[in-house]
């Protein structure tokens, strides 16, 4: 059964807004938990936007299931990720303009400086996971750098308007999803998932997990957190 790992950082972003101390994110994954997530991620930007680092440390000593930390692949991140061991270390790419991640890590173009990252994580104990566009070198550089997880960016599928253009970004999720799973690491997907659309990404054959946040934050503002997890939990397992 596919997981679902329930990303708080939205939670964190409307506590930012007026840099308060609510609503606080690790009250958001107890509550996930409760619902029945399977794991919390939270993105720890550089420009600390919404999650920050006493909240990625209170999670790290809360969260009873797994804990997986998106970062950019930086000294500095890698530096905190020792310190703190997440479950998982999930690198992606990052731009102090954009208003979400716009798409996955190239890897292909920035392999020395990912190898360097991925050797400090794996020296440390800690599984690395990366979050790229679906193509095929970058999979097969994913594969070279001996990352255990590829996380495949669902932005193209999630944001197709046309039938016609969202089947196209579907299949081509498939046979990326294939690619990981032939090099034999662990496939997982997300971004910009929401009710409407995680069904067909959930019956993707082999993924592992979703990570899902801005769709949940937003339906939990309607009707609550723990509902709004087992909303999708009830979605994603809908197809079996």
């Amino acid at each position: 059964m596919t997981a679902l790992h329930v990303n708080v950082d939205h939670v964190a972003t409307v506590r930012q807004a007026r840099r308060t101390t609510e609503p606080d994110p690790v009250q958001a994954a107890v509550l996930a938990e409760l619902a029945g997530a399977d794991g919390i991620t939270v993105h720890l930007r550089e420009d600390r936007r919404h999650i920050q680092d006493r909240d990625v440390r209170v999670l790290r000593e809360t969260v009873q299931t797994r804990l997986n930390l998106e970062m950019a692949p930086t000294a500095a991140m890698c530096a905190l990720a020792i310190e703190v061991k997440p479950d998982v270390a999930m690198l992606v790419p990052e731009n102090r303009q954009e208003i979400t991640t716009e798409g996955g890590l190239n890897v292909y173009e920035l392999k020395d400086s990912v190898r360097e990252a991925v050797q400090k994580l794996h020296d440390a104990g800690i599984p690395v996971s990366l979050f790229l566009d679906p193509e095929e070198k970058q999979i097969d550089t994913a594969a070279e750098l001996g990352a255990e997880v590829v996380e495949l960016h669902t932005g193209r599928y999630a944001e197709a308007t046309a039938e016609r253009q969202r089947r196209l970004e579907l299949d081509i999720l498939m046979t990326e999803a294939s690619r990981v799973l032939d090099e034999g690491m662990q496939l997982n997907a997300g971004h910009g998932l929401n009710y409407r659309n995680v069904r067909p990404i959930a019956a993707i054959p082999g993924v592992r997990e979703l990570h899902i946040g801005h769709g949940i934050v937003s339906r939990a503002v309607l009707v609550g957190f723990e509902q709004a997890v087992r909303e999708m939990k009830a979605l994603m397992t809908g197809h079996r």
